[in-house]
């Protein structure tokens, strides 16, 4: 037989590991069970929330209205939301700068869930060593009873959270009724269900993978990264060379004593040892474990902690420092037109376009009508009345049908008009000036400008 076929093929692939995480215990863990109960809470409560009868948060997909926090945005605020993504952009930014993955670790979704998971799979199949243990047996009644309970739970939580990102877009006590009711409309039931299997199988079976392989923040951080931005990392001089205690007598050994609970701790299933990886979610699991034994061997605590590179080599951390001011003037800067934007927002708003089917049309008595459409958007809750006018550059009114008009609660009416004046009053086309002006409050107005045509030119 030959060299080549007594060679043994490698497979291209090769499975990842499964990565049975231990529960770390100390004041990084509580943060972030802290953070945990804070955004889940957020995320399950405020569907339920009204005010006035209204949801606090609804995304009206069919009427083309959001409501936020009592604030009502038409498509004509899609410019505000552009402002809020760049905003949230330059926010992940500047604290990725400053505080390095501290999204990932804390506030991810993908992280929040997964640890939610894991408790779920920690009260069911137990600690670390329970679960490795009940993976490696046959299958058998105890194994079926725990892998069931553990999957029927994980699927309960999952329905659950699929049913509460539909009620952003359903009102939650119209959602609640249809499901008791059995009428639970198409598009509903389908995102439920895809949003509830996607948390199953994101928090469930892929968990790290999904920071590791699909997360795109994991491979662009680097370059947001500076000598100064906050990190975890291993003291190597204080630690090395790693003994365990057993073998500790007459050699001379650092701090580190090759336990190991560092990685076991880790969700992404690495050393943080082996120095700053991209897969690291900066959660400092491994901060609380390290912290944990260096209490039980009697050593200083900060073995492995939060630095960064300048403090390590200098002793000392930059905040202060070109990259961070640039994010914060320009965060600052967008921040402010958002606000000021929110606040100077009209809650009326008007379009106006020609009829471009004729120009101009004369009527009995020498009058010119010039048609226009008026597209108006009431963005209050409540029905309002709002009273039209049309003006000329010197100020003149002109004859305007109809002159009043009355929207619904968050309505958007498109409305023809006829805008007239005597064919003799001029001679070349001008513009006119649209105000819509409501009946109860005459401080809200809005104006637009159209062009009119006073007959055929000579």
């Amino acid at each position: 037989m030959s060299q080549q076929a007594q060679t043994e093929t490698t497979s291209l692939y090769e499975s990842e590991p499964k990565i049975y995480p231990r529960m770390a215990r100390g004041r990084y863990a509580r943060l972030r069970v802290l953070a945990m109960v804070v955004l889940l809470g957020l995320y399950y409560l405020l569907p339920w929330i009204t005010i006035g009868g209204e949801p606090i948060v609804h995304f009206d997909l069919p009427a083309r209205r959001f409501h936020v926090f009592g604030l009502t945005l038409v498509p004509q605020d899609l410019f505000l939301l552009s402002w809020l993504l760049i905003l949230a952009a330059l926010t992940l930014f500047l604290f990725t700068t400053l505080g390095g993955r501290l999204w990932c670790g804390y506030a991810c979704p993908q992280t929040v869930w997964t640890e939610s998971f894991l408790w779920i799979e920690r009260w069911i199949e137990g600690e670390r060593h329970q679960r490795i243990k009940l993976d490696q047996a046959p299958w058998g009644p105890n194994k079926i009873l725990r892998k069931g309970g553990k999957h029927l739970a994980w699927i309960v939580f999952a329905a659950i959270t699929g049913i509460t990102f539909v009620a952003y877009f359903v009102p939650m006590k119209e959602l609640i009724a249809d499901i008791a009711r059995f009428e639970m409309g198409g598009w509903a039931l389908f995102w439920s269900a895809f949003y509830g299997f996607a948390t199953w199988g994101n928090a469930g079976f892929m968990r790290e993978q999904v920071c590791k392989y699909m997360c795109p923040y994991a491979r662009f951080q680097s370059a947001m990264f500076d000598k100064d931005t906050l990190i975890i990392a291993y003291d190597e001089k204080r630690g090395e060379p790693r003994k365990r205690l057993a073998k500790r007598e007459g050699n001379v050994a650092g701090d580190c004593i090759d336990c190991s609970l560092c990685v076991q701790v880790c969700p992404t299933g690495i050393d943080i040892r082996d120095g700053l990886q991209y897969e690291c979610i900066a959660c400092a699991a491994c901060v609380d474990a390290c912290n944990s034994i260096m209490d039980h061997v009697g050593k200083p605590r900060g073995l492995i902690r939060y630095t960064s590179e300048r403090h390590d080599a200098e002793g000392r951390f930059h905040i202060l420092r070109p990259r961070m001011i640039g994010y914060f003037v320009v965060w600052l800067v967008i921040g402010a037109a958002l606000v000021t934007a929110l606040v100077m927002r009209s809650p009326v708003e008007l379009d106006v376009m020609r009829d471009r089917n004729n120009l101009y049309r004369e009527l009995p008595g020498g009058i010119i009508e010039n048609v226009f459409v008026l597209r108006l958007t009431n963005k209050r809750e409540a029905p309002r009345s709002f009273a039209l006018q049309a003006t000329r550059p010197d100020g003149s009114v002109l004859d305007l049908h109809p002159e009043r008009v009355t929207l619904e609660g968050s309505e958007t009416r498109p409305l023809t008009v006829g805008a007239r004046m005597p064919a003799d009053a001029a001679d070349r086309p001008f513009d006119i000036t649209f105000t819509a002006t409501a009946t109860d409050d005459p401080g809200i107005s809005t104006r637009q400008t159209g062009r009119f045509i006073p007959g055929a030119l000579p």
